[in-house]
């Protein structure tokens, strides 16, 4: 098992702890994946390449990530071939299960692992972490993003930006993201980039991700495509406001 470089022996800052907490454990007993029976691996490609995007915008070569609730391991699978040869990739989840799955993909530079980034404490430091589709299931979802802070220099979020209008004048728009997916906080642009400032973080980039022209296969879904994308090519703010379907991708320090 590959080793990992130590932090910094600095007394000033407190050591961090690796993996994420759920607040919930469905997560932990198999009821997340019987409800997601492919933990949302369809989605990793086009994750990828939008981490793929900031990473080149922002010309990263990180030799150390790791993945806060990682998942199946699928996006760091599918990211290790954009990454630096010599790059050590490790994955984190609470669930067991995803974990099982995860190591499937696991090589020389690859590892998988069961572990709480609330509870269990690491001595590790990575050049970049990637927390993509997570906080929004965490309970305390502030105390989470602080605790990951510093675990690494640059962190790259990937936000479900649920709040739109036509989410909200929707009986159920928002009912089906937490019936569905978990999702226990839903936000906004600025209400994202704020949750990362008020715990400490400097934004250093982000922009908008289209979910929902590159994923989505209901008939709804497929019908609000055209709109979207005409509508987000004149005024890309006021239509993830008014029309949603989008994510953020923030990265920050």
């Amino acid at each position: 098992m590959s080793s990992l470089p130590q932090k910094p022996n600095d007394a000033s800052t407190p050591k961090p702890s690796l993996a994420w907490s759920a607040g919930n454990s469905s997560y932990e007993d198999g009821r997340y994946l019987e409800k997601n029976p492919s933990w949302h691996v369809e989605e990793s490609p086009f994750k990828v390449r939008q981490i793929v995007r900031m990473l080149k915008k922002r010309r990263l070569q990180p030799k150390t990530v790791g993945d806060v609730g990682c998942g199946v391991g699928a996006v760091l699978s599918e990211l290790q071939a954009y990454l630096p040869a010599d790059c050590t990739c490790w994955g984190y989840d609470v669930s067991p299960q995803a974990i099982r799955l995860a190591s499937a993909h696991g090589n020389d530079r690859l590892h998988f692992c069961v572990q709480d980034v609330r509870r269990d404490r690491c001595d590790t430091f990575f050049d970049l972490i990637l927390v993509l589709d997570v906080f929004e299931h965490v309970e305390d979802y502030m105390g989470l993003v602080r605790d990951i802070r510093p675990m690494g220099d640059l962190k790259l979020f990937h936000i479900p930006l649920d709040l739109s209008v036509q989410a909200v004048i929707r009986r159920n728009g928002l009912l089906r993201r937490r019936d569905d997916f978990a999702h226990l906080h839903y936000f906004t642009k600025e209400t994202a980039l704020r949750t990362l400032t008020d715990v400490g973080y400097q934004l250093v980039d982000y922009f908008f991700t289209p979910r929902c022209i590159e994923l989505g296969e209901r008939l709804v879904q497929k019908m609000a495509r055209g709109p979207r994308k005409l509508c987000f090519g004149l005024a890309p703010d006021l239509t993830v406001r008014i029309l949603g379907g989008y994510s953020l991708l923030a990265l920050a320090r």
